[in-house]
């Protein structure tokens, strides 16, 4: 705020706060013009009150807050629960089709009646700014995943002692089957590890064994998670929050 702005805000509470000091002595001309003055005063503030309420009690854009195991080497929450995406949204997405710079959609489907959007987070309970809302209609597929890249930051220093973690909140219209499988590219291989989202406990939370993996530590590359749905014909998903974590397991 500039000096002349502070200035002028606090003449002009000095001069309220006189009127109000000043109102139980005033004639009634003079008093209903100080009333008339303030309600229209007091409209603009309360609109401002609101507006600001409103905004400052969603999620601050670009958080990475989130609760993190203790021993977390690495933890990440992807871009599109973070940040705005210059194309926040795409109606009948063809296979392969991003949204951002690390979701990807992939299915087989003759013809796409498949939605995906990013939606601005705005429940009391929501740490992540934004959730991916994907409709389906007419599906006439046998397969339909989302794949999240990993920064290299995932994997550098990887070994078979870790675990791996994704948390997320999910939202559903209908029943559906959810599948997480870690996939990491080591060498001319990739290793896969699926798990089942529990999608009926009030934590969503699956892990990842590092240790009964055939990883070969000297030779990762990269890592992605594919998100597999079962039979999603009309139906609507919102993720409302995605995030990921790594630590080193106990010693066997």
């Amino acid at each position: 705020m500039k000096l002349l702005d502070v200035l002028t805000h606090r003449h002009s509470l000095r001069k309220w706060r006189q009127t109000a000091r000043n109102a139980p002595m005033m004639g009634l001309a003079e008093l209903r013009r100080a009333r008339a003055r303030a309600r229209k005063l007091m409209y603009s503030l309360n609109e401002v009150i609101s507006i600001s309420d409103n905004r400052l009690a969603l999620p601050m854009i670009g958080s990475n807050s989130f609760s993190r195991p203790h021993g977390t080497d690495w933890a990440w929450r992807p871009e599109l629960w973070r940040e705005p995406l210059p194309v926040p949204g795409m109606a009948s997405v063809r296979s392969k089709s991003m949204l951002g710079r690390e979701v990807t959609l992939f299915h087989d489907c003759a013809r796409s009646e498949l939605c995906l959007r990013q939606l601005r987070n705005s429940r009391e309970a929501d740490l992540a700014p934004y959730g991916l809302r994907m409709d389906v209609f007419a599906f006439d597929g046998s397969f339909l995943s989302v794949v999240l890249d990993f920064p290299q930051q995932a994997v550098n220093g990887l070994t078979k002692r870790h675990l791996l973690r994704m948390d997320t909140i999910v939202e559903l219209e209908k029943p559906l089957e959810i599948f997480a499988r870690l996939n990491i590219k080591h060498g001319p291989n990739t290793e896969q590890i699926v798990r089942e989202l529990p999608l009926n406990a009030e934590e969503i939370m699956v892990e990842f064994d590092l240790a009964y993996s055939n990883l070969n530590e000297k030779r990762v590359e990269r890592a992605w998670i594919d998100l597999i749905f079962e039979n999603p014909q009309m139906s609507q998903l919102v993720l409302r929050d995605v995030t990921f974590s790594r630590r080193p397991r106990a010693a066997l």
